[in-house]
């Protein structure tokens, strides 16, 4: 069967057609399918291939071209890949060598362009129906179209130059040959004309030159209307965002007062998410991120009591106190209970508050790419990356697990509880609060050096006080312990472990909480949920809470199991959702608690409970008929500006204010996130670095140590102890902040 001719090639069009290519000694030359397209030359076995299967492909922006024979010339692009190839005829080869100058000379004037132009604008134009898409994408065209065929126009024409100057080359040499008078004569007008062809052919380059820099003028302008434009798209599609979520939250809101009286007051209290099971949302596993599939059925629904249940609310049902005013009646018992106790503080001298600081150095705009970083780091623990302060925020670690007792006075209320369901509530609150600072916390507190501490000293405005200290650095692990004047010691030894997996981070925090309450002796322990960093390669970062927390009380055997619902999307339900059912020792449900981590909770009194329809999944879920619901917390506002001082809460923006009296090595004597604090980044890293470097030299030198001692047995009992004594731990490393610090 006859195969068709290819084409002459013409600027600016696809080229393709038969060659042979040199595969191996063994095979010689394979007859293989090549196109030419947009700059890249592919091949095929086949022609069939071309929809699925691409064999290679090289770039001719960066190729070279060279022949060898008549039929014979090899592409190569430095090494890396290089083409023998054959032809079937001398015109053939031609034909091919004169589309890959073309094509080369258009890809390495494309690429110079947007090289200088450092335009990101994407190859493929705007889909119609985009806010005036079909048009920016006809102009673009119109442009493209027009650099091509002057870009064209100028390659032919460099291709005339050179084979002009070729022929007036060979005609100079021809006329060093005197055959006779005729053909002297003959041969200068041929030279005459040669020369004639090449001045024409350099006013048609000028020609092309100025025609190139006139539509490039109008290129620029017409590229800033369509930038203006893309700006513009990008506006409308966060406002359409905005509008979707609203609608979303009218509509759940329209469903529940149809359906649920109280609307937010008893929210369908479910778990969302592709998430089964009591594993965390972000889990290791990648099928874990994706919580956009189905839906969870919910575990439970509540419905308001019957009224039966407000006209009994006087008095002490089930041993408890009502539900209604309940709030009121703490606060008068907890007056009178102050007033009458002895033992309470009277205010004879006041002592003058100190005024914290309300503000902090704007930060910096420094652009750093997160990506060209993290990139290497894939699956490596987050505490063993090298990273540049600005990622950080001007906190250390230790700081940060101060910042928990920003809503300190949950504990002072579930010290005054009488009934220990109600002080579950108030811990529970507190456990949920410890996270409303994170929700635009995108930056990354310091790493602690191994025996730095914080102490964190309110007794005369708050009545706690709190010391932290890092106990460990590979793991790295700090202990904390808070005690109240209220009657509460709340104390956390935590461990965090870390993966990058490329497109999010998991932060899982490892280790307890220990609550106790002094008036009624009660424990309280929980743990806390995984924190997933989302939009590590592109886009803004956001942070989102996911898992579940069992708080129990060993006391009682009280307990409460909160879930921390994964952000979707799609979901209809309200965003970092939180619920939670308090229980007592038998599995009895006395108290349902709702909200967001990022605003506030309420909590409601369950009047009756009983078994209602099966979900989705064949699983039954319980109705819970409740009294109205209590707002238990809610977020305190953000500082004005705080958006230009890393989001910080009130309590924040005072942690790492400079103090007298603190410890060597308190958090608030490092310099380099002093340094940081004050916009100096640069000197920041610096000194970041050398502190890190010091810490592993320390370090070094104690496994010497540890090694030397278990070599001496007689010594070796004096020197473990010595070695693994938090005492050492603490002050081994306090050459490591300078004094003037």
């Amino acid at each position: 069967m006859s195969e068709p001719k290819p084409p002459t090639p013409t600027p600016g069009d696809n080229y393709k057609g038969w060659l042979f290519k040199w595969t191996n000694y063994i095979k010689g030359y394979q007859r293989r399918w090549f196109v030419l397209s947009n700059g890249l030359l592919s091949y095929y076995r086949t022609q069939a291939e071309m929809g699925h299967t691409c064999r290679g492909t090289i770039n001719l922006a960066t190729a070279n071209i060279a022949v060898e024979d008549s039929c014979n010339f090899v592409i190569s692009n430095g090494g890396a890949q290089t083409y023998h190839l054959k032809a079937n005829s001398e015109v053939e080869r031609q034909r091919w060598i004169t589309a890959l100058e073309l094509a080369k000379a258009k890809a390495v004037r494309m690429q110079a362009e947007s090289d200088d132009s450092g335009d990101d604008c994407p190859a493929v134009p705007p889909t119609s129906g985009q806010g005036g898409g079909c048009r920016n994408s006809e102009v673009q065209s119109t442009l493209r179209t027009l650099n091509s065929k002057v870009e064209d126009l100028t390659t032919c024409n460099d291709l005339i130059v050179k084979h002009g100057s070729a022929l007036q080359r060979s005609l100079s040499e021809l006329e060093g040959i005197r055959v006779g008078g005729d053909m002297g004569e003959k041969i200068r007008q041929v030279t005459e004309r040669a020369t004639l062809f090449r001045i024409t052919s350099n006013a048609m380059i000028n020609a092309c030159r100025d025609f190139l820099s006139l539509a490039q003028s109008h290129s620029k302008r017409w590229q800033k209307a369509l930038h203006g434009e893309r700006d513009q798209r990008i506006r409308l599609e966060e406002t359409l965002e905005q509008l979707a979520k609203q609608h979303n939250h009218l509509e759940r809101a329209f469903r529940g007062a149809t359906v649920l009286p109280s609307s937010f007051s008893n929210p369908a209290l479910g778990n969302k998410g592709g998430v089964s099971g009591k594993g965390d949302a972000s889990d290791e596993d990648d099928d874990n991120e994706f919580f956009d599939a189905m839906e969870d059925p919910a575990e439970f629904i509540t419905v308001p009591a019957d009224p039966k249940y407000h006209r009994r609310s006087g008095s002490n049902v089930s041993g408890f106190s009502s539900e209604t005013g309940m709030d009121d009646q703490s606060v008068n018992f907890d007056e009178l209970s102050l007033a009458s106790n002895p033992e309470s503080p009277q205010p004879l001298e006041l002592e003058p508050v100190r005024q914290r600081r309300t503000r902090i150095p704007d930060k910096p705009n420094y652009y750093l790419n997160l990506w060209s970083i993290m990139k290497n780091c894939i699956g490596k623990e987050l505490s063993k990356i090298p990273m540049p302060v600005n990622f950080n925020e001007p906190l250390s670690m230790l700081q940060r697990l101060s910042e928990d007792l920003e809503y300190y006075e949950l504990l002072d209320k579930a010290a005054k509880c009488q009934s220990s369901l109600e002080q579950m509530c108030y811990v529970a609150a507190f456990t949920v609060s410890s996270y409303s600072t994170t929700v635009h916390r995108t930056g990354k507190p310091f790493n602690p050096l191994l025996g730095e501490t914080f102490e964190l000293d309110r007794l005369s405005e708050c009545g706690y006080r709190s010391l932290c200290e890092q106990v460990s650095h590979h793991p790295p692990a700090a202990a904390h312990h808070a005690i109240s004047e209220k009657g509460w010691t709340l104390r956390q030894e935590i461990t965090l472990a870390s993966k990058f997996r490329g497109k999010y981070l998991s932060i899982m925090p490892l280790g307890s909480i220990q609550c106790l309450f002094d008036k009624s002796d009660n424990h309280y322990s929980w743990k806390k949920v995984t924190t997933t960093v989302h939009n590590i390669i592109v886009g803004k970062l956001w942070i989102d809470q996911s898992g579940e927390i069992d708080v129990v009380n060993h006391k009682t055997g009280d307990r409460c199991h909160l879930k921390f619902a994964p952000y979707s999307y799609f979901s209809r339900d309200v965003p970092r959702k939180v619920t939670g059912v308090v229980t007592d020792k038998d599995g009895k449900a006395h108290y349902v608690l709702s909200g967001t981590w990022d605003e506030k909770m309420e909590f409601s009194r369950i009047m009756q409970s009983s078994k209602g329809e099966n979900g989705t999944e064949g699983k039954q879920r319980t109705v819970y008929q409740t009294l109205k619901a209590k707002e238990i917390w809610t977020k305190n506002p953000l500082p004005e500006g705080a958006e230009n001082m890393y989001f910080f809460s009130s309590l924040a923006l005072t942690l790492n204010e400079p103090e007298e009296g603190v410890a060597p090595t308190d958090s608030r004597r490092r310099p380099d996130q002093r340094l940081m604090e004050d916009g100096r980044w640069d000197e920041a890293n610096a000194e970041k670095q050398r502190l890190e470097e010091k810490q592993r030299i320390t370090r070094r030198e104690r496994e010497r140590e540890a090694v030397k001692a278990a070599s001496s047995p007689e010594e070796a009992v004096t020197e473990d102890s010595i070695n693994d004594s938090p005492l050492k731990s603490k002050y081994s490393s306090l050459s490591l902040f300078p004094p003037s610090i």
